[in-house]
């Protein structure tokens, strides 16, 4: 995607970040990273396709590569690059000698086989929910926090929730310069988050509307098509959901402890893409010129913040696109040190599948990821 008036954003910020601090060049340190031993779990669903897809996109320095999912998948065909990979039974493989596994399977199953993998000596980069929490277990999006990496303990790392990531990678470079005390934000998440089901209920619904077919509710708590649900996850004792909570929890983990933070997460009729709409307060005076000086700088994001008709991203224009973008930022006159700011991302791509591979390279740019071949 191309916008007018969009900032530079480079493929790789991560890459070109390290590079740039050790003295060498981006193109250097890729061409001489010898490949890795690769397993992907969960490569028949929405997020196991997209990593596949990024790590063939982004040359990941792959020396083997496996596609893993549960029985009923196995012998099932799945894509990299140009290559098509017959899936494998993950109830049977041994992880024995390969050197990164990145899940995405469901937490249910990422609890069993995580451990198992991680006991073999394999890096596992987890996509689920099941150890984000969990405090000898580094939550991490290379932009905002990478030195956590180093912290690894049981050679498992977690993927934040794709509605954090996005939000962390846009406030990261204003919470370091303005110190970051309050966040509300309200949150417009697509049905790709719900995985491939979701987005087949979304689409059944919405041609049912037309020729009057009562809807399906299946996956969601109501009707998904023409619709917004103020709901995603279950709900807990204090009225907040899980997706809530996990938003709260998780930028306390990933940007500061003390960092106060309620989310209001719904779900809407969008197929892939979400968007939140952030209020966030700062200890310190906000000067906007320098605010948007720091985003236009920043790894991950790309400021388009055009005051006129249409002179924002909407979730349906950075579908395939790597880049947070930031728009519609302003002063918040509320409060004394306050900043409003719309922020989309596609949440199967930095969301999901690409903040994975991202830890992954950020691993092999730090000499963390030790190869066993």
């Amino acid at each position: 995607m191309v916008l007018p008036g969009e900032e530079q954003f480079h493929l790789c910020p991560v890459w070109s970040r390290f590079a740039a601090r050790s003295g060498i060049q981006q193109e250097q340190k890729i061409g001489n990273v010898m490949g890795y031993r690769v397993a992907v779990v969960g490569a028949t669903g929405a997020v196991g396709r997209e990593i596949l897809k990024t790590l063939a996109e982004r040359e990941f320095p792959v020396d083997k590569i496996v596609a893993l999912a549960s029985p009923r998948s196995t012998g099932r065909e799945v894509s990299f690059g140009d290559k098509v990979l017959k899936v494998q039974n993950l109830e049977t493989f041994d992880f024995t000698g390969w050197d990164v596994a990145l899940f995405s399977p469901g937490g249910a199953v990422s609890a069993k086989y995580a451990p198992v993998a991680a006991k073999a000596g394999c890096v596992v980069i987890d996509n689920t929910s099941h150890f984000r929490m969990e405090p000898d277990v580094p939550l991490v999006v290379p932009e905002v926090n990478p030195d956590a990496l180093k912290r690894m303990k049981r050679n498992i790392i977690a993927n934040p929730n794709c509605s954090t990531i996005q939000m962390v990678v846009a406030l990261k470079p204003l919470h370091d310069l303005f110190t970051l005390k309050r966040v509300v934000v309200a949150t417009y998440q697509a049905v790709a988050g719900a995985g491939k089901d979701g987005m087949d209920e979304l689409f059944a619904q919405t041609r049912g509307s037309f020729v009057n077919d009562p809807p399906k509710i299946e996956q969601f708590q109501k009707q998904i098509a023409f619709n917004c649900i103020p709901q995603i996850d279950r709900f807990m004792d204090d009225g907040a959901t899980k997706e809530e909570w996990k938003m709260a929890v998780e930028t306390k983990k990933i940007l500061d402890p003390d960092i106060s933070v309620i989310a209001t997460c719904v779900r809407v009729p969008v197929f892939i893409g979400h968007s939140e709409a952030v209020v966030a307060e700062f200890e310190e005076p906000v000067d906007i010129k320098r605010a948007r000086e720091v985003l236009r700088e920043a790894d991950g994001v790309i400021l388009r913040d055009e005051r006129e008709d249409g002179g924002y991203v909407t979730p349906i224009e950075c579908v395939g696109e790597d880049a947070t973008y930031v728009s519609r930022l302003r002063v918040d006159p509320t409060v004394p040190n306050g900043l409003a700011f719309w922020c989309v991302s596609d949440n199967l791509r930095k969301g999901a599948a690409l903040n994975a591979v991202q830890i992954a390279e950020t691993m092999i740019a730090l000499d963390l990821l030790p190869k066993h071949g």
